[in-house]
């Protein structure tokens, strides 16, 4: 005979839930009845957060006609919500560089590695006139010197220098003029080593890139290698994570807040509490009945000054 693991966890959680609610009897009036169908890791990271909450819930994982959700949170379009929370970052990066671009006779650059390509060949339809380089891990160094024209600069400096070999001259290498921004597409294995070597020679262009270029670090200090470029995330989850001690990945920290907002929903609309001032984790604005969720994530920069602040 086979048992449903979720039925035999369901009355040890109802039990615990409902002791855990004892203490605060406001509380206790509020159910929640979660019926849903998703990934071991997405079960785990659900059944700790309601054990955390102080209300009565039930839980079922093998209704085959309930709710669905993709074992990537961060790529999922997740029920209430209007997009993934990687699609409102991309679209908020595409916004605020290709957009709001002023200076029409530059050029936006975009670095991109494996795996991204589909991003990139919606991007080439959108907007033909802009670079796009790909790099990987084949000589990439000398790669980068190529796409910003530094080597034109070097070949300048090694010709006026020999010209009087008595005389030293300063020189710092100078890259093309025709580039205003520079959008990062990859990992955080390979931004961590490509990102300070554009900033090295780029200090006055402004970096862009999506969260995932952090995803895998386990530490909000080891942003530093992004030094200054621009993440579409709130500070709210920058703080969230830095907070944490004991942080697998950033990765990981996030889908936990995109779950604790899911269960969060739940309750506001099983419970009618839109009239209460219940904050979620990865949106900023209140939350509004009958109408898909925008999480608008703001520009943060990537700064050293701001761990100080936030850890």
């Amino acid at each position: 005979m086979r048992f449903s693991l979720t039925l035999i966890l369901l009355p040890l959680m109802l039990f615990i839930a409902s002791c855990s609610s004892i203490p605060e009897k406001r509380n206790a009036q509020y159910l929640l009845d979660i019926q849903i169908q998703t990934t071991k890791k997405n079960k785990e990271m659900i059944i700790e957060q309601l054990l955390k909450e102080d209300i009565l819930f039930s839980l079922r994982f093998d209704n085959e006609n309930s709710y669905k959700l993709n074992d990537d949170l961060l790529e999922s379009n997740m029920y209430y919500f209007c997009n993934s929370f990687m699609e409102e970052q991309r679209q908020s990066i595409e916004s605020k560089v290709f957009k709001e671009s002023n200076n029409k006779a530059n050029k936006i650059l975009v670095v991109y590695s494996d795996g991204y390509e589909q991003i990139i060949s919606d991007l080439k339809k959108k907007y033909p006139l802009e670079l796009y380089y790909f790099l990987n891990e084949e000589n990439y160094k000398n790669k980068i010197k190529q796409i910003l024209e530094v080597n034109l600069s070097l070949n300048s400096y090694l010709k006026i220098s020999k010209l009087d070999k008595n005389i030293t001259i300063e020189h710092s290498p100078r890259i093309r003029n025709d580039i205003s921004k520079i959008y990062f597409i990859t990992d955080y294995d390979f931004g961590k080593t490509i990102v300070p070597i554009f900033r090295n020679y780029a200090l006055k262009v402004d970096f862009y890139s999506s969260s995932e270029i952090f995803h895998e670090a386990n530490s909000i200090k080891k942003l530093v290698d992004f030094e200054g470029t621009y993440v579409p995330i709130s500070k709210n989850i920058i703080n969230k994570i830095g907070n944490n001690k004991n942080v697998g990945s950033v990765e990981k920290e996030i889908e936990k807040l995109i779950i604790y907002d899911y269960l969060t929903i739940e309750k506001i609309y099983q419970n009618n509490l839109f009239k209460e001032n219940i904050n979620l984790e990865t949106v900023s604005r209140k939350l509004q009945r009958n109408k898909c969720i925008k999480r608008n994530h703001p520009m943060w920069e990537v700064s050293t000054n701001n761990f100080t602040d936030q850890i």
